[in-house]
């Protein structure tokens, strides 16, 4: 595949096909080994918190693992192209699991029509499994989502969402896995 550097308003960032990626200049600051995760049944069902270890690897690690365009967007901070990722018509029952390392992230009961071209949810399965972290990239104030486990980089969340929180959780399908309800 070939790669394309641009810049824009001293953001650079790499262009995949379909995929916009901001460069990561450093690791943010060094975290705890382990974590508390909610954990879920396949029925949806909350089973309990647990703490567990970090998942950290190498970018060689993960590229192993995850296809050029998952890994792009979680790991690099990547952005899919608006209505190209395969979750945002989704409106089948499940959970909506992290793609790199299985935590639960979203249930479809909160997922919502945002016209945004993302998958979009109201809230996450749990507040233990998310990290909001502080974006400036890009002459913008947003907040970036995480996955609590293994910081991949699932979207954005914004304040222009439905009730009951009026929270708009922008995800990219790229950084999902859905697993239908019972599955």
């Amino acid at each position: 595949m070939r790669h394309q550097l641009c810049t824009r308003r001293r953001a650079m960032f790499m262009v995949l096909p379909g995929v916009f990626i901001r460069q990561v200049s450093a690791k943010r600051m060094t975290r705890s080994k382990t974590v508390r995760i909610a954990e879920f049944d396949a029925s949806g069902k909350r089973t309990g918190v647990t703490e567990v270890e970090r998942i950290e690897k190498s970018d060689e690690e993960w590229q192993k693992q995850l296809t050029p365009v998952q890994f792009q967007v979680t790991r690099k901070e990547g952005t899919e192209r608006a209505f190209t990722g395969k979750y945002a018509a989704n409106h089948d029952g499940g959970m909506y699991r992290c793609i790199c390392c299985g935590t639960a992230l979203f249930d479809s009961k909160t997922k919502f029509e945002s016209g945004t071209g993302w998958p979009s949810f109201w809230a996450p399965i749990a507040k233990e499994n998310v990290k909001n972290v502080s974006d400036n990239s890009m002459g913008m104030q947003r907040t970036e989502v995480e996955c609590a486990r293994c910081a991949a980089h699932l979207g954005h969340v914004f304040t222009d969402g439905p009730k009951p929180t009026g929270l708009r959780y922008c995800m990219n399908s790229a950084s999902l896995d859905f697993a239908p309800r019972g599955h």
